[in-house]
């Protein structure tokens, strides 16, 4: 007897997440209700195997409450596929999606560090804005180091603008000599000179 594909409307609804397998949770997923597909993100947090079907839904998803439940699936499923899947969505036009996906990978430092330096040497001056913006809730060993090479080597303004901020943060005495080249580096953009200034004072090198 052939076996019958399982449809997301035999599956368990909302209140009965707990008796869900994954992979009813998975189909389930797919589900036209957003209350079902709320519960299998909740079901399937945690579950690495899932992380593969919780970013196709994410990137799908328009139910704003729905999309929120599986991102804080995938924060706490800690998966390497879902930085890769979710790293694209950088560059998407639409804001609250990428500010979703950003709070996403600041929960996933191990998983987004060897991705980083990559990032940081996108393209597009948007996307190496937002690696920085990721960079600020990490907590990785290499942060400061990262944030000294943008404000070293990186052109664009509003990029280095947003290091500084984060460097007069998390700086050290490491960071000083950086700093003080960003006044010839970027001779006509005084606010960087200024924001500059500003963070090796609160480093506790400023003068």
């Amino acid at each position: 007897m052939p076996l019958r594909k399982t449809r997301a409307e035999d599956l368990p609804q909302a209140g009965s997440q707990a008796a869900l397998s994954a992979d009813e949770a998975i189909a389930l997923l797919g589900g036209p209700d957003a209350a079902g597909r709320q519960a299998a993100a909740r079901r399937l947090a945690g579950n690495a195997a899932a992380a593969e079907a919780l970013c196709a839904r994410f990137a799908v998803e328009t139910d704003i409450p729905t999309r929120e439940a599986i991102a804080v699936a995938l924060m706490r499923t800690q998966s390497a596929v879902t930085v890769e899947r979710l790293l694209p969505f950088l560059s998407s036009e639409d804001a609250a999606l990428r500010n979703t996906v950003i709070e996403i990978l600041q929960a996933l430092p191990a998983e987004v560090a060897p991705h980083m330096e990559r990032l940081l040497d996108h393209p597009d001056s948007d996307v190496r804005i937002f690696a920085v913006n990721v960079l600020e809730a990490l907590r990785h060993p290499k942060v400061e180091e990262w944030l000294i090479a943008v404000v070293s080597a990186d052109r664009h303004p509003n990029v280095v603008a947003t290091a500084l901020d984060l460097l007069g943060e998390v700086g050290t005495e490491a960071a000083i000599p950086a700093l003080s080249r960003i006044a010839a580096r970027f001779a006509d953009e005084p606010f960087l000179k200024f924001a500059a200034g500003n963070a090796m004072k609160r480093i506790g090198a400023g003068s």
